[in-house]
């Protein structure tokens, strides 16, 4: 197939584009079937993070993946944007006073994309962020199974229009949008009253008593 450059589309871009519209499709089957990232709690404690589903035996939860089906099951959306995130569902990775996060927030906001947005501020959130991207650096982006790091205007427009969201933000008015999470969630420490094996509080100790020894006739002991 022969691309013939446009006057006003240069060729540079035509190359651009088509290679951002084979990477989403390539990876929209496979990033719709994936479960995200799993936290594993080992029998030592130790925590880890994978990719694999773990063991039915070990203690896991899913830290994150595309999820979606907020977004496809709300009946607020145009049924043609449902089904935009339904194939291609955005995630959008940040963290505490960082302006370019900021900014890539804008740019969704003002395109009307219905996304998802996690936060990272614990370690656990930066060692899950690494096993999702590799790297460390925010903000993170995830159109379907295609990842941008870092901010740049340029890439997530034509990521984004590759995808078939709208240019312009096509939301109803009484669309809101759900609030930012953790990338891990915490789970609250249980008190140590409600722990089915905690040791049963003990009574306060009383302070022994003192013997009190009756008078006698003859106090000072005095023989005669």
């Amino acid at each position: 197939m022969t691309i013939t450059p446009s006057p006003v589309f240069p060729m540079h871009k035509l190359v651009r584009a088509a290679v951002v519209g084979v990477a989403l499709g390539a990876l929209a089957t496979s990033w719709a079937s994936a479960q995200g990232v799993y936290r594993i709690v080992g029998p030592d404690g130790k925590v880890t993070y994978s990719d694999q589903p773990p063991p039915p035996s070990a203690r896991a939860s899913v830290v994150d993946g595309a999820s979606a089906s907020a977004a496809v099951n709300n009946p607020q959306l145009p049924q043609e944007l449902r089904q935009t995130v339904s194939r291609y569902p955005v995630t959008l990775y940040t963290t505490t006073d960082c302006a370019p996060c900021n900014t890539g927030r804008s740019l969704l906001n003002a395109r009307g994309v219905p996304y998802t947005e996690k936060t990272v501020t614990s370690a656990e959130d930066a060692a899950a962020l690494k096993r999702l991207s590799g790297e460390s650096s925010l903000p993170f982006l995830s159109i379907g199974g295609q990842q941008l790091k870092g901010f740049s205007e340029t890439d997530w427009t034509q990521y984004l229009d590759a995808a078939g969201y709208p240019k312009q933000s096509v939301l109803p008015t009484n669309f809101r949008r759900p609030a930012a999470t953790a990338l891990v969630a915490t789970q609250p420490v249980q008190a140590a009253a409600a722990r089915p094996n905690a040791a049963p509080a003990r009574p306060p100790v009383q302070p022994a008593e003192t013997p009190v020894t009756p008078p006698t006739e003859n106090p000072a002991g005095i023989r005669f």
